[in-house]
């Protein structure tokens, strides 16, 4: 086996690692008593099971890529959203830290970064003096998922005003 292979293998084994804890908190938390608690629980399904298997071949990497990115955008968008609406206490740098689900964004942020490093190990030249190209807006660039983070927090904060 090759550096590359077992270092793309690591990196799958942590997405698994990964969503599997999320999914065993979320369990704990949510469950599933109303139907927004569905919402982690298929996130669950999707982050262990769907997407090790296709980070596997290099055919449906592009795809893990999207629907990895795509789950962390959601999961730190609507646990944003609970954690404002059910904050104990005052708004303190304190009480956001560590009493509510600020921490847990940084968690969905580490299995976004192994999916993209299992993504640019796919597609992009590991040499040391290669360089990226490309417009910091288009995909797979990070730009392209700033963006797709902003606008999806703004539908979700204006569906969530305007229902």
């Amino acid at each position: 086996m090759t550096n590359r292979r077992s270092l793309k293998f690591s990196l799958i084994a942590a997405i698994f690692f990964l969503g599997l804890g999320g999914w065993l908190m979320h369990a704990r938390i949510h469950p599933l008593d109303e139907p927004g608690d569905y919402i982690p629980f298929i996130s669950g399904i999707i982050s262990v099971i769907i997407l090790p298997v296709l980070f596997l071949r290099r055919g449906t990497t592009a795809y893990a890529y999207v629907i990895n990115g795509m789950l962390a955008i959601i999961g730190i968008i609507t646990m944003s959203h609970f954690s404002l609406t059910h904050l104990a206490g005052n708004m303190s740098f304190s009480n956001v830290v560590f009493k509510s689900t600020f921490p847990y964004s940084f968690i969905l942020i580490g299995k976004f970064m192994a999916g993209k490093c299992i993504f640019d190990l796919e597609f992009f030249s590991m040499e040391e003096n290669a360089v990226r190209a490309g417009r910091f807006l288009r995909y797979p660039n990070m730009g392209w998922w700033l963006v797709h983070l902003v606008a999806m927090a703004a539908v979700y904060a204006a569906g969530n005003i305007l229902w």
